[in-house]
């Protein structure tokens, strides 16, 4: 994912698992999403604890590896724990910063060679090709952010056969007292209804929300709700 709202919440808790980030566009070059973000990776050296999704790691490490596509990689860790698994996967982000250090986290683990990184505002540019898995993590932003439009086109990436999963925020965390209420936290079932699949061509496998524990900007455990969708493409 990337996301503005998870971003706001974690800047300073490395301890939190991995999170996208992902800027809405700026204009017809999108050029102001992706500085903002290369400037916010640039103000440390690492902002994500490094650890996979563990909704990801749940719901994938028993399908057989193929190709993946990682929307909204961040610092990569998702992206390196499907290579450790076998895939080969494309990560993508907006930020060039951001992709530098998956890169370099992929050098470090070994599994370079199973990873393209590519980077997209995936308002306006999405990787070509076909996935055995397309993942997308809190795919959240305040602003103009196509979020629906986006999603249904990483459908559309997704082979027969194989899987569309998507995590995300059932709504503000209660600590957050600054909401934009442009953010649209869709329930599961409105994720799929929004996917606008075509009839018998798909699967739902996994349509639910969550509960789990995070940490407060004071540092103090609270509990926020997700959601996740998991489908498979039948032909």
């Amino acid at each position: 994912m990337h996301e503005q709202t998870e971003q706001t919440e974690h800047q300073h808790q490395h301890q939190q698992p991995h999170a996208h980030v992902h800027s809405p566009s700026d204009g017809p070059a999108a050029g102001g999403g992706e500085e903002f973000w290369d400037s916010r990776y640039s103000e440390s050296e690492q902002i994500w604890s490094g650890n996979a999704n563990t909704v990801l790691v749940r719901e994938v490490q028993d399908l057989a590896p193929g190709r993946a596509l990682d929307l909204g990689c961040g610092e990569g860790a998702d992206a390196v724990w499907l290579a450790r698994q076998g895939w080969r996967v494309t990560g993508t982000d907006i930020s060039g910063i951001a992709l530098k250090r998956a890169a370099g986290h992929a050098a470090d683990t070994g599994v370079a060679d199973r990873i393209e990184w590519q980077r997209h505002d995936l308002a306006l540019s999405f990787p070509a090709g076909e996935f055995d898995l397309v993942c997308a993590s809190f795919l959240h932003s305040m602003g103009d952010f196509p979020r629906e439009r986006i999603l249904r086109t990483a459908a559309s990436a997704v082979a027969p056969g194989g899987v569309l999963l998507i995590v995300g925020h059932a709504g503000w965390a209660h600590w957050q007292e600054d909401r934009d209420h442009s953010v649209r936290f869709p329930a599961p079932e409105d994720v799929v209804a929004d996917l606008e699949l075509p009839e018998g061509g798909w699967e739902v496998l996994l349509a639910e929300e969550h509960e789990r524990v995070q940490n407060q900007p004071d540092g103090r455990p609270g509990t926020r709700t997700d959601n996740v969708v998991k489908l498979r493409r039948l032909r």
